[in-house]
């Protein structure tokens, strides 16, 4: 590798700054990189650190900001434009690439150019935070639990507040409808498709079904060809999700999703200290085979942004040491389903 440093892209916003403060205590010395340089500056003045400002939309630039780094660890959403120009330079200069993404389009679209990475000699593996290292990890344990698993799903109960990045992606993909996996197929549905009760350890709740990343990439990693992930949220917000549903015209409109995103913008960026300590993930699974029989396994872990810029820098750290597999991959596909009890303050534990 040419360098045993890190670029880290979108180090100005929220999971940025989170995961280039993570990394400088853990002994790394990342890149920070970012479209406006003026909004990079005062972190890596901060932090000691190099920082480069440049956009996607050009890829002379884009080569000459990674021919001297091993890895970009991809954090400036929304990844939906800007992953593909990101990924392309990456092949192009033979620069392994991570991402935080969570969104179901990003994860297929980079998994259609596995062949091209793996000419490059690239590893292209998206999905390297609380989207989707804990659940990806879940599944896989829950198929080593049952080989024959042929139903798989998952679901997740987030203890804490969101980002304005994640609040921003929510809004973009809202009208989007809901989708699973059928047959190996991912398959639209309608918004809140389907509700069922699960205990993520806390006791039971109702969760509904959301396109979260595993829809596409639990199918990679597992094989299992029929997949549903489910969220738990206030009955609220499951109105809400349902109403969604005969207003997707309206939601989708430029006019209001740029008056949600202003709304958004005048939010907090996230998450305090105080709330990351105090939060939780809470994930569960559940595998079944054409026989009936199925088992269930849970994860309890820090709160979502905290996790991110854990698994994110440790995903780094393996990179930067050569432990890396070319081609599209997902986080247990690379470093195996216990990689996520590596994480500090992670428990899993199976039930019956």
């Amino acid at each position: 590798m040419s360098s045993p440093n890190f670029l880290l892209y979108g180090a100005n916003g929220y999971t940025g700054a989170l995961i280039a403060r993570l990394a400088v205590q853990r002994g790394l010395r990342p890149i920070l990189a970012g479209r406006n340089p003026n909004k990079v500056e005062p972190l890596s003045i901060e932090l000691g650190l190099e920082y480069r400002g440049f956009t996607l939309e050009d890829r002379a630039t884009v080569d000459e900001a990674l021919a001297d780094v091993a890895v970009v660890l991809h954090c400036a959403g929304p990844f939906s434009q800007t992953s593909q120009p990101m990924v392309a330079g990456c092949l192009r200069t033979k620069t392994h690439y991570l991402d935080i993404t969570g969104e179901v389009a990003v994860f297929e679209a980079i998994a259609a150019q596995d062949a091209e990475a793996k000419a490059a000699g690239v590893m292209l593996l998206p999905g390297v935070g609380f989207d989707v290292v804990p659940s990806d990890c879940l599944a896989a344990h829950l198929k080593a639990r049952l080989p024959s698993a042929t139903w798989l799903a998952l679901g997740f109960q987030a203890v804490g507040r969101m980002s304005r990045g994640t609040a921003t992606t929510m809004v973009e993909a809202q009208h989007r409808g809901g989708l699973v996996r059928r047959g190996g197929v991912l398959t639209p549905v309608p918004v809140a498709w389907k509700t069922r009760i699960i205990d993520f350890g806390q006791g039971a709740l109702e969760a509904t079904t959301i396109p979260w990343g595993d829809v596409s990439t639990a199918f990679y990693s597992t094989g299992i060809l029929d997949i549903e992930v489910y969220a738990a949220f206030p009955a609220s917000t499951r109105r809400a999700m349902v109403a969604s549903r005969y207003l997707s015209w309206l939601l989708g409109l430029p006019a209001v999703q740029s008056f949600q995103k202003r709304l958004i913008q005048n939010q907090p960026p996230g998450p305090t200290a105080t709330e990351r300590a105090q939060g939780r993930s809470l994930l569960w699974g559940e595998v079944k085979d054409d026989s009936g029989k199925e088992v269930v396994s849970r994860l309890q872990g820090p709160e979502g942004y905290t996790l991110t810029a854990m698994t994110a820098t440790a995903i780094v750290e393996k990179v930067l040491a050569g432990q890396v597999a070319v081609g599209f991959q997902t986080p247990s596909l690379v470093y195996g389903a216990d990689f996520i009890l590596e994480i500090e303050g992670v428990m899993r534990e199976d039930l019956d």
